[in-house]
């Protein structure tokens, strides 16, 4: 491909000069890469790109203002202006902050799905480094009537409209995914899907603001029920491959089949994915921008389901401390996490600063006088010490009550409003 100047920086608050319908078409572009490396090393190769036939992302708010994630997409014109951009994470990202991938390489298939440009672009992904800076990594030029890119699919399997409100521009589109669920149990399925729409919408400030939601379901089934625990040699054939015990964390159930999730999702227009998988094993993830996945029985799904969907959508951390975790060193203490509901105190006052009264002690004190009350208390995103949460309690630290912390809160309301305002 004929490369073209390059003028740029990584921006993220900045909008989009140019109207939607001259930069863009109503479809997607899916460009394809694996994503390899060790702990301290990465790398981008591309594996394909693919038209698909629906954009479900927003045509008036074409640039990130939030700059969350630990990788930044962006496109830019042939004169170097920038007309679209998103943050996400990963799950190699996780990957890298364990204690294996000290010891050994490991490749995951990503995606970064674009609306199809009407004139050349490039492509630049970047990933942030411990110091929080985002760093380019990955660079492609791509001329929108490249041969090489794949047609959009035809569509396989039947799509389930479980609620929709708004035209796909204006919304909050979710996807649901089925894993785990063989052609006799596709109305299990359903009821699933229609029990995780109830129970999203249960908990504020989804309730309030669920007009701004579309949700659909694609109804692809699998060969075998459940999902895979490789720890008890429990390995049936499903069509994401969803399996517990990733990162050999019991309750950490992911799929790192994401080419295929994408295959699926591409059935409709979405923002986020959520695969919901037929087990009542306790267990899920969430990845910004990226999939979220739980249980569809568990006792705890609704807190699961709401947990998971801050990570996935609203770009929420942990704000749990405990020795569960399998990840090692995953914060850098001298720098201040993007996430916006933990901090090291860095830079606080692009957090949850304003929500503080006059009186209220930074640090806060972890007692039960502070019950109920926004301040500044010592343990979260996997460290008891040097990371700070908005709450001593919230559904991103336990699922002991059944409530957002003020900040959390705040955080998702405007991500709803930027996806649908």
């Amino acid at each position: 491909m004929k490369r073209f100047i390059f003028i740029g920086l990584i921006i993220t608050g900045l909008q989009a000069m140019a109207d939607y319908d001259s930069l863009f078409y109503s479809y997607s572009l899916r460009i394809d890469y694996i994503h390899s490396g060790t702990a301290t090393e990465e790398y981008f190769s591309l594996a394909g790109m693919k038209q698909e036939p629906y954009w479900g992302g927003s045509t008036q708010k074409l640039v990130d203002t939030f700059g969350y994630g630990t990788h930044m997409a962006q496109v830019f014109d042939s004169l170097g202006q920038l007309i679209y951009s998103r943050g996400y994470s990963s799950l190699f990202a996780e990957w890298q902050t364990t204690d294996e991938a000290r010891l050994l390489a490991r490749s995951f298939e990503e995606t970064v799905v674009i609306p199809y440009p009407k004139n050349r672009i490039r492509l630049i992904i970047s990933s942030r480094q411990r110091n929080g800076l985002f760093i380019p990594k990955f660079e492609l030029d791509i001329d929108p009537d490249d041969y090489f890119i794949r047609p959009a699919i035809r569509p396989q399997y039947e799509v389930f409209e479980v609620c929709v409100n708004r035209p796909s521009d204006q919304a909050v589109d979710i996807v649901i995914l089925p894993d785990g669920y063989t052609s006799d149990q596709i109305d299990l399925f359903k009821e699933d899907c229609q029990r995780f729409t109830d129970q999203l919408f249960s908990f504020e400030p989804y309730t309030s603001l669920s007009h701004f939601f579309n949700i659909r379901a694609v109804l692809a089934p699998s060969a075998d029920s459940n999902i895979a625990v490789p720890a008890e040699g429990f390995w049936p054939e499903t069509i994401l491959s969803s399996n517990f015990y990733t990162f050999d964390s019991e309750r950490y159930c992911m799929s790192t089949h994401h080419f295929t999730i994408r295959d699926l999702a591409g059935h409709v227009p979405y923002d986020q994915i959520y695969i919901l998988t037929n087990t009542a094993k306790y267990g899920g993830g969430g990845i910004f921008n990226f999939y979220c996945l739980s249980s569809a029985r568990n006792l705890q799904t609704a807190a699961i389901i709401v947990h998971e969907f801050g990570h996935g959508f609203a770009g929420l951390a942990d704000e749990y401390y405990d020795s569960s975790t399998a990840y090692s060193e995953f914060y850098d203490l001298d720098t201040e996490p993007w996430e916006p509901n933990i901090t090291t105190l860095v830079d606080f006052s692009k957090k949850w600063e304003l929500l503080l009264e006059p009186d209220t002690p930074v640090p806060t004190p972890d007692t039960d006088d502070w019950d109920g009350i926004t301040g500044v208390f010592e343990g979260g995103g996997y460290s008891a010490k040097g990371i700070y949460r908005p709450a001593r309690d919230c559904l991103m630290h336990t699922f002991r009550n059944s409530v957002f912390c003020l900040a959390c809160y705040q955080a998702i309301e405007k991500m709803i409003l930027f996806h649908a305002d």
